[in-house]
């Protein structure tokens, strides 16, 4: 158990950047950093201001998600947004990943499994940064686990970064593929051996313009024992979760007969409240079915990455399942001028290293 998760180190904003100038330039610190070399304009953000403060000590690998429909715009600000990653960072690697196979069929998982799985971290890399403002979750949460076994396993400190902008997220249009399957890595454990009747609670990320995606990924789950959207709320713009109930209307009454009840609201900043509003549901749910039903909880983050970090760590904490479907393509309606744009967040989490020292183990000890 990672008792620290519920309660470990974050910083918000402009504590990012003074968080960064202050740990990584401790001169003995050397950090790989792991991001996107897409087209999203946030791929950038993290990566200069590590490489401002880290110089020669940042390494990283840069992750190019290829898809088989290619908007020609879209191939140039990725080339471009690329170009200037190896600029930020010279020793630095760009790793391609097809996300679908010759089928059709979703490998994005795999391949960047495998990818990194054959990656040698060097051993004097104190600090490994994954950010996932830009990367899928078919991407992201798969090199999450991974790096995050790795540095619990060496006692490298891991982090998260992610650049957050909610309106600029509304401005990229996905077109999903056919096929929803569990994220590489996000299988669940909980195995119905046919004891009891199985009860599972399917818990969606609604997201502007998701429709679509959300529906064919809700009839991939089967019967549900109940349906618990996921609504951003504290939200930069109070009525977005409002926004998202009348988008969802149909869907919500008719298609999935949400009890209002049911409604999950976790903050649009801080991971940390979606982590643990899911995890308290978790043990909530298991202790009531008790002996009753077979719980199963299925995931499904779309939208907001701050969200998604959340439910990442739900998933990996209490082994929960993560059905998803992958994007074809994506269209991204860029703000014209300056006045369209809003500012992004930032969020840093510190998910594991030395600093928690012997946490997890006293807090054990207090609760024995």
């Amino acid at each position: 158990m990672r008792n620290h998760w519920n309660n470990c180190i974050t910083h918000f904003d402009d504590d990012v950047g003074t968080f960064i100038e202050s740990f990584f330039g401790e001169e003995h610190r050397r950090c790989l950093l792991v991001g996107a070399a897409g087209f999203d304009p946030r791929s950038q953000r993290i990566a200069k201001m590590l490489s401002d403060v880290l110089g020669p000590r940042l390494s990283g690998i840069f992750i190019r998600e290829e898809r088989g429909q290619r908007d020609a715009e879209l191939l140039g600000r990725a080339d471009d947004n690329a170009a200037a990653l190896k600029q930020l960072v010279p020793d630095c690697e760009i790793l391609y990943v097809d996300v679908f196979g010759d089928d059709g069929a979703a490998i994005g998982g795999p391949r960047i499994a495998a990818k990194l799985g054959a990656y040698s971290i060097d051993g004097g890399i104190t600090d490994i940064v994954l950010d996932m403002s830009a990367l899928s979750i078919g991407i992201g949460f798969p090199a999450a686990k991974m790096l995050l076994s790795d540095c619990e396993n060496v006692g490298r400190s891991f982090h998260l970064f992610i650049v957050s902008n909610p309106e600029l997220d509304d401005s990229i249009v996905s077109e999903p593929a056919d096929r929803p399957m569990p994220v590489k890595g996000f299988s669940g454990s909980e195995a119905l051996d046919g004891l009891l009747d199985p009860a599972r609670i399917w818990i969606p990320q609604l997201a502007k313009g998701r429709k679509a995606a959300l529906t064919k990924i809700g009839l991939s789950v089967g019967e549900c024992y109940k349906i618990c959207p996921v609504l951003p709320f504290p939200a930069r713009d109070p009525r977005r979760a409002d926004g998202l109930i009348s988008e969802y209307e149909n869907e919500l009454v008719n298609e999935w007969q949400v009890d209002p009840r049911d409604l999950v609201y976790v903050s649009e900043r801080n991971p940390l409240d979606c982590y643990r509003t899911l995890s308290t549901l978790k043990q909530r749910y298991y202790k009531t079915v008790n002996g009753t039903f077979e719980p199963k909880i299925v995931l499904s983050p779309i939208g907001s990455k701050v969200m998604a970090a959340g439910a990442l760590m739900a998933a990996i904490e209490h082994n929960l399942t993560v059905q998803y479907l992958e994007t074809v393509r994506y269209e991204f309606n860029a703000p014209d001028n300056s006045t369209d744009k809003t500012e992004d967040m930032m969020v840093h989490v510190l998910l594991s290293g030395p600093a928690y020292g012997d946490y997890d183990a006293l807090l054990r000890t207090e609760e024995i």
